[in-house]
């Protein structure tokens, strides 16, 4: 996210809240695709990271893009932390450990999603490499300890930090050493997302496995293929996970708002300042918890929707669903993660017949993929196959639904060419930390630092 809001509308009941969501239902014809990814920036001389200050820093590489792309400048206390630009839709921010983020603007196919992608990391380049910087595209940084990576000066990431410990292992870990690819895709109305919903938290378990991507921790093979996955089972229960509550009877807007209401919050922004409220869920503080802590502690829109993006479930609900379960990973993989899921869940068949796949998996089962996947990924046992056969199924249901979508590129292919990076490893019966194990164990020869030349951008 790019910056938190101020809105000072005013909040009444649970069902406004919903209403807040459901204000997000639009026509098919309307459906866009939004894709998001993360990126580690480092030295070129030494592969080291990158701080936010002096010139080989990522206010540098901001500053630089502001200049280059015109964008308006998004500062925290006086220092840039991101770019939006008013007339596309798209912004760049920086996440705690600095990871630079791409969040696209609102496209209306994956062709222009891969366009997108391209011209950005071609913008970032002509930036970054004077400066003697690269970007590498992993999960996990690969080498660094979490003591080496450097804090970005976000106000909410102070807030954050103080206390993520205090609620699991790997939160300090999430925030300052992973990054992610994210889909963000549309609904038409509240049956239209329940379903959206429950196929991909179902999916998203396989998504982790075709796009793992961080087999490496602290310059050592970890024994995990997704240890980005791994960290998000030991993080923050209260605010993470698969959502049982969504395979019940009555999900909707409103039964979300009810879960959401109970997480506890981390901040409350009154114009450029955060006061810090993680003592409280955000339904106390619409009960009165913070009068007298804060500023006109009545709540207001701008809180739920700043609320709404301190949650962080496999999927997120906003106005919107975001897809979260992917490492981050190299640029065609940046373009193959929205293709998995838009011909998925843009098609109505596909839909079908992904439901057909997953409707009668058990919670349990579920819990159990989510937490074996990080270790195995297609190779975890289920039932009386492999995720390795249910990703093959899945990506097949895709590949037809976006041949049936029929978006043309202006060379006439249509957007299932955007798989053929995983029908690759699929094919292999491959993640991408399969690769990149044997390649530390082959041609690497154990030098882990061959990754930041062989899989910069």
């Amino acid at each position: 996210m790019a910056r938190d809001t101020v809105d000072s509308t005013p909040l009444g009941t649970v069902a406004d809240l919903a209403a807040v969501m459901e204000a997000g239902c639009k026509p098919k014809e309307r459906f866009r695709i939004g894709t998001e990814h993360e990126k580690f920036g480092f030295r070129l001389s030494d592969h080291t990271p990158i701080p936010y200050e002096g010139p080989q820093g990522i206010e540098a590489v901001l500053t630089g893009m502001e200049k280059l792309l015109g964008w308006e400048r998004i500062d925290d206390n006086g220092r840039i932390i991101g770019l939006a630009d008013t007339v596309g839709g798209g912004a760049i921010s920086i996440e705690p450990g600095g990871q630079f983020e791409l969040s696209g603007a609102p496209l209306e196919n994956l062709h222009q999603t891969c366009r997108e992608t391209h011209s950005h990391l071609d913008q970032v380049r002509t930036v970054a490499e004077p400066l003697g910087i690269g970007f590498l595209g992993a999960g996990m940084t690969p080498t660094w300890t979490r003591d080496e990576v450097p804090h970005m000066p976000k106000s909410r990431y102070d807030i954050m930090r103080r206390y993520m410990p205090k609620v699991g292992k790997y939160g300090l870990d999430m925030m300052h050493r992973t990054s992610t690819i994210q889909v963000n895709l549309d609904f038409e109305s509240e049956a239209d997302m329940v379903r959206k919903m429950r196929i991909s938290l179902a999916l998203q378990p396989i998504a982790t496995a075709i796009f793992a991507n961080s087999p490496f921790t602290d310059g050592k093979v970890n024994g995990y293929k997704s240890f980005r996955a791994e960290v998000w089972n030991d993080l923050d229960a209260d605010r993470t996970g698969n959502l049982p509550f969504a395979f019940e009877d009555g999900f909707g807007f409103e039964r979300y708002v009810e879960w959401a209401l109970d997480v506890p919050m981390y901040f409350v922004k009154r114009g450029p300042t955060y006061y810090e409220a993680t003592d409280v869920t955000f339904r106390q503080f619409m009960n009165g918890a913070l009068n007298g802590r804060v500023p006109d502690a009545v709540p207001n829109l701008g809180d739920w929707n700043n609320h709404l993006s301190t949650l962080f479930p496999d999927v997120r609900l906003k106005t919107f669903l975001e897809m979260r379960g992917a490492d981050g990973g190299p640029w065609t993989r940046i373009c193959a993660l929205p293709a998995f899921w838009v011909g998925l869940l843009y098609d109505e068949t596909a839909m079908d017949a992904a439901w057909e796949l997953v409707k009668d998996w058990t919670q349990e089962e579920r819990d159990a993929l989510r937490r074996d996947v990080p270790r195995l990924a297609l190779d975890t046992p289920f039932r009386s196959a492999k995720v390795l056969d249910i990703a093959r199924e899945a990506v097949r249901i895709s590949k037809q639904g976006l041949k049936r979508r029929n978006r043309l590129s202006t060379g006439g292919l249509d957007e299932s060419v955007h798989l053929a990076a995983i029908e690759e490893n699929l094919a292999a019966g491959q993640c991408p930390a399969d690769v990149l194990l044997q390649r530390y164990n082959g041609g690497w020869d154990g030098d882990l630092s061959r990754i930041y030349t062989d899989y910069a951008y």
